[in-house]
């Protein structure tokens, strides 16, 4: 039968006390993330709810909240369906926008790259004249406009001009031809 010597005894609470260590580590991590996630969903709900007062307050009627809506995508001849949800669907003057309400030190910043895509995305997706950016926390709200209506509608323009141009060189040629 082996011994069982001090040394091995030592190694022994030694491992049993890293595992403990490491183990409460992981624990306490565990911890921290799902703490912050929950002040993020709770300091994302409280400005939600600060966001419907400011918009009603600029003059904005509330038409929908957490309003959803897709669009699709045609990737390799597949078409995708991509939902989205948005904060709010508001109108005022006659024109229809999205608002989308962001809290914290990044969010509510149109430098911030995901929450500029998540305009843009709205913008094209939902078939609204505008989108707003609500800054719940410094109680802002930001008429966003992209530069789609100008390109869109010089390549239209662009696309008529060849008909138009198409119609005249053809007038041309048939009366040529009489």
């Amino acid at each position: 039968m082996p011994s069982f010597s001090l040394e091995h005894l030592h190694l022994a609470l030694f491992t049993a006390g890293l595992v403990t260590i490491l183990l409460g580590h992981a624990a306490i991590r565990t911890w921290l993330r799902r703490r912050r996630i929950v002040r993020r969903v709770v300091r994302a709900r409280q400005g939600e709810s600060r966001a419907r007062d400011l918009l009603e307050a600029r003059g904005y009627s509330v038409v929908a909240t957490q309003f959803g809506g897709s669009y699709r995508l045609l990737i390799d001849d597949e078409h995708l369906a991509i939902p989205l949800r948005a904060d709010y669907l508001v109108t005022r003057e006659g024109l229809r926008y999205v608002a989308e309400v962001k809290t914290g030190n990044y969010a509510p910043h149109l430098r911030t790259p995901a929450t500029r895509r998540q305009l843009l995305e709205y913008r094209i997706a939902f078939d609204v004249d505008g989108v707003l950016l609500v800054d719940a926390e410094q109680e802002r709200v930001h008429v966003v406009c992209f530069p789609l209506g100008a390109r869109d509608s010089a390549r239209h323009f662009s696309w008529l001009g060849w008909i138009a141009v198409a119609i005249g060189a053809a007038a041309l040629i048939a009366a040529q031809w009489r």
